[in-house]
């Protein structure tokens, strides 16, 4: 084939550095979302249920440290939250799908979804 004398175009560099940063930064954010969403989800279906207080008491908080990581939690604003969750205070629950440790066994069930999110949201 031929050369026919077309100017090829040359990709240009330009250093738009602090853009990306932001861009990844709102993106991780984004992601920090979606995996306490996912977490906090999972917690739901094991979190006892009496009068729906503390079902209706969970939160999710993202936010930037210090250090200028993005930092995301999850909880429960009612008072009886810890020992109703610790596993060391034993209890009976009326929810069949109730359990001890919710918090951190609701985050274990939806790792794989978690990192897929992760995975999807961070892609470069």
């Amino acid at each position: 084939m031929a050369f026919n004398g077309a100017k090829i175009k040359k990709p240009q560099v330009t250093n738009d550095m602090g853009k990306f940063i932001t861009e990844r930064e709102h993106a991780a954010a984004r992601a920090i979302t979606a995996a306490l969403v996912l977490g906090g989800s999972e917690a739901s279906v094991l979190t006892p249920i009496d009068t729906g207080t503390l079902l209706n008491s969970q939160f999710r908080h993202v936010s930037k440290d210090e250090a200028g990581r993005i930092v995301g939690t999850v909880g429960y604003t009612a008072a009886y939250a810890v020992p109703v969750n610790d596993p060391s205070h034993p209890q009976q629950f009326r929810r069949p799908t109730a359990e001890k440790d919710f918090l951190r066994k609701g985050f274990d069930n939806a790792a794989a979804s978690i990192d897929g999110v992760f995975t999807g949201t961070l892609k470069v």
